[in-house]
């Protein structure tokens, strides 16, 4: 081989590369032009052809294809059902899933598919050119392209933005949320507090854990490593929106524990785990809200707002328990107390602790 055929050999995947990615950024254009020509937005054109190209599909999928959330998904549909453009039927062979497909008679689908019609005319005229041997090369090489593009968009989904440290993710239209921490730590800080417009906003301390934002829910794990043994320090500080209903879940267990929750909408607290120092500041609640602390503990503090009542449950033991103004030794073997004031039509926190511990203090601030 000469040198002149290896260099143009070795410059042609790169030049394959880039005509890709000049052919995807075009593909992007020809959506905008063609939905501004519909009247639609990008992403509503977006489902539609898809639907068209792959038929029947469920919500779930066209959330993943699209890169929006289950929630954002829901919105757009809503929308196209009512314009009369798509229709949702159950699954029947599993209730569970919803079919979204076309409504292929509306003027408004003659019209997208009017503007499909050019584009697929010259796709026949080029393919008109190649044997059948090279028209499967190239649809084994599209079906390749388009499942890399699949995992891209769900890593994307799913990887939270970092900047200067600080990783967050944007609030959407999500109407509720979770927090869940699985794996151990040695300082965890929850609060309110987020910055408008984003979910939550975390930084850390050591070791950076993965984290992943989907639906909704923020996950937090660091890597499976026995860290009390090593030293290894690993701080996390998570705000979050406090616009949404908030759900925390705090796995694996953690040396200090600080939750400054005041002023968020909090549906619901579970810690489990071993624990050194728990300090809870719950903020008012707008129903019946659980508690639920498990594991051993050294002490546990959980300070409610004034005027809140609540219902304790102590499954496990504690040296010294304090229930706003009493104080109980030794004390243990499922017993349950209420405060003053206590309706249980009325909002209250329904505390649960099943950990053998130090102190507990359960009082109102």
């Amino acid at each position: 081989m000469s040198s002149g055929s290896e260099e143009k050999s070795a410059s042609f995947p790169g030049e394959l590369a880039r005509e890709l990615r000049q052919f995807t950024g075009l593909s992007a254009t020809f959506f905008r032009a063609a939905s501004a020509r519909a009247g639609m937005t990008v992403t509503d054109m977006q489902v539609i052809d898809m639907l068209d190209s792959a038929g029947p599909t469920t919500a779930g999928q066209l959330a993943d294809l699209t890169g929006l959330t289950t929630g954002a998904i829901t919105g757009m549909l809503n929308r196209l059902e009512e314009a009369g453009l798509v229709r949702r039927e159950r699954d029947p062979n599993d209730g569970r899933r919803v079919i979204v497909r076309l409504v292929p008679d509306k003027e408004e689908m003659h019209k997208v598919g009017s503007i499909f019609d050019s584009p697929g005319k010259a796709w026949s005229e080029i393919a008109s050119h190649y044997d059948e041997e090279q028209l499967a090369l190239l649809l084994e090489f599209l079906k390749r392209s388009s499942k890399i593009y699949r995992k891209e968009i769900i890593r994307l989904r799913e990887a939270p933005e970092s900047e200067g440290g600080m990783y967050s993710a944007p609030l959407e239209d999500l109407e509720t949320a979770r927090l869940v921490v699985s794996s151990p730590v040695s300082r965890l800080t929850a609060r309110a507090g987020a910055s408008r417009g984003n979910l939550y906003q975390a930084s850390f301390e050591g070791p950076v854990p993965d984290v992943k934002v989907r639906d909704g829910i923020v996950t937090i794990r660091y890597p499976r490593r026995i860290w009390a043994l090593t030293g290894e320090k690993r701080a996390a500080e998570v705000k979050l929106n406090s616009t949404i209903p908030w759900q925390i879940e705090i796995q694996g267990g953690a040396a200090e524990i600080i939750a400054e929750l005041g002023g968020l909408n909090l549906t619901g607290l579970e810690i489990k785990g071993g624990l050194g120092m728990s300090r809870v500041e719950l903020p008012v609640p707008s129903g019946v809200v659980p508690i639920r602390i498990s594991g051993g503990a050294l002490e546990i503090s959980v300070r409610r707002p004034a005027g809140v009542a609540a219902r304790v449950h102590l499954k496990g033991w504690a040296s010294t328990f304090i229930f706003d103004d009493q104080t109980f030794s030794n004390m243990g073997n499922d017993v349950r107390l209420q405060s003053a004031g206590y309706e249980a039509t009325a909002p209250y926190y329904d505390i649960e602790v099943a950990s053998s511990v130090s102190m507990v203090t359960i009082t109102s601030r």
